[in-house]
């Protein structure tokens, strides 16, 4: 696996620092209350977190997958809101880069790369979950050349102050294969959206989950991502191998949190004249929980390293989301068995990893639908790659 250079491990580095001395000792302040961060999130832009993705002449030389998953996980480790807040503006940065046309890209990318334009996108559906090919949203031609937008979206995250949304919807309902039919809109808030309620949440505090409802919106011609519609399926695929690894470098970031949190407690916390961890069972615990983070960073940086060599990635990245958030879980229950009754209470930060790592599992496509990825791509491929 590809090591990161000394400038990539300066810019985790440096996140690191910023997590440990901004964030860890403010943060369940602000997660009880469900505040938004501001000033975490400026912080943030100043450390050109939002510029990660982008490359020259829009923003600074980009980071490499391997190095954007750690910062990742390292914000995840302060909380996994934070994380959240930069997700999916980096899928629509990718996906602009890729994808977009160049005066999409002279257009966002440099306002995106300073963090002062915020992006998100808009995939799932009330009714549809991770069956993206079935969504209902739809955009219908006018005579102008533009489109005027109908549907509603659920579960996107920060909506409200994300100034630009990839929206995957239906430009040819009739068209078969139905994915044929898919275009991504570039849609900046206006007349005819409504982000009608926040909704309300387990975990993932602070940052907005919203429902989007498009009524009649106008959207120009110039909005359809590459100039050609129905490709926003396949690009959308393609944005969510980032996603997933994302995704799952923030649950690498909560179980790393919590694994931390339950090595300290199990060596200051005295039961029977000596310190828990050196009980057998808690023991094997911390070993167990180790044993897991420590397969699960191997697993994204693997992902990683085959979407930077230019590798379709989307089993890798499903690997890597599915095993990660499962054991995410289990490493967060774990530290809340070895905090005992402190473990439940609100004062120390174990409930929180507890109450925010599900969202992994159910996010950027649910594990189910990573085995059925992962299923698939084994019996195409003809196994595993063994290089």
């Amino acid at each position: 696996m590809a090591a990161l250079n000394a400038e990539e491990q300066a810019v985790v580095d440096t996140v690191r620092d910023f997590v440990d001395r901004e964030v860890k000792p403010q943060v369940n302040e602000l997660e009880h209350a469900n505040t938004y961060p501001e000033k975490w999130i400026e912080q943030m832009k100043e450390l050109g977190i939002y510029g990660l993705a982008i490359p020259e002449p829009w923003g600074e030389a980009p980071v490499s997958m391997p190095c954007y998953a750690l910062v990742t996980a390292e914000l995840a480790r302060g909380w996994m809101s934070l994380a959240g807040a930069m997700g999916g503006h980096t899928v629509v940065a990718k996906l602009l880069v890729e994808f977009g046309t160049q005066e999409q890209r002279d257009r966002y990318l440099p306002r995106m790369a300073t963090g002062e334009l915020r992006a998100t996108m808009a995939l799932t559906e009330p009714g549809g979950g991770s069956d993206l090919q079935n969504l209902t949203t739809h955009a219908t031609r006018t005579d102008d050349g533009g489109f005027l937008v109908n549907g509603s979206k659920t579960w996107i995250s920060n909506a409200r102050r994300s100034g630009l949304i990839a929206l995957l919807c239906k430009t040819d309902p009739a068209a078969e294969p139905k994915h044929k039919g898919i275009s991504v809109l570039l849609v900046e808030h206006g007349p005819g959206l409504t982000v009608s309620r926040d909704l309300p949440k387990l975990g993932y505090k602070g940052v907005e989950s919203c429902e989007l409802s498009f009524d009649d919106m106008a959207v120009p011609a110039d909005a359809l991502l590459g100039g050609t519609p129905g490709k926003g399926f396949s690009q959308m695929m393609k944005g969510l191998e980032t996603g997933r690894i994302q995704v799952a470098s923030r649950a690498l970031g909560v179980a790393d949190a919590a694994l931390a949190d339950a090595l300290r407690y199990a060596q200051e916390r005295e039961s029977f004249g000596k310190p828990i961890w050196q009980h057998q069972s808690i023991g094997n615990y911390l070993a167990d929980m180790a044993t897991k983070v420590t397969a699960a960073r191997q697993l994204i940086l693997y992902a990683a390293d085959k979407y930077d060599a230019g590798e379709r990635c989307d089993m890798e990245a499903g690997m890597a989301k599915l095993f990660t958030s499962e054991i995410a879980m289990d490493v967060a229950l774990n530290a809340v068995r070895i905090h005992g009754g402190y473990g439940y209470s609100t004062e120390f930060d174990v409930e929180r990893y507890f109450r925010d790592a599900p969202l992994m599992i159910v996010g950027e496509g649910t594990n189910e639908i990573q085995q059925g990825v992962i299923a698939a791509q084994l019996v195409k491929r003809g196994g595993l790659d063994r290089h």
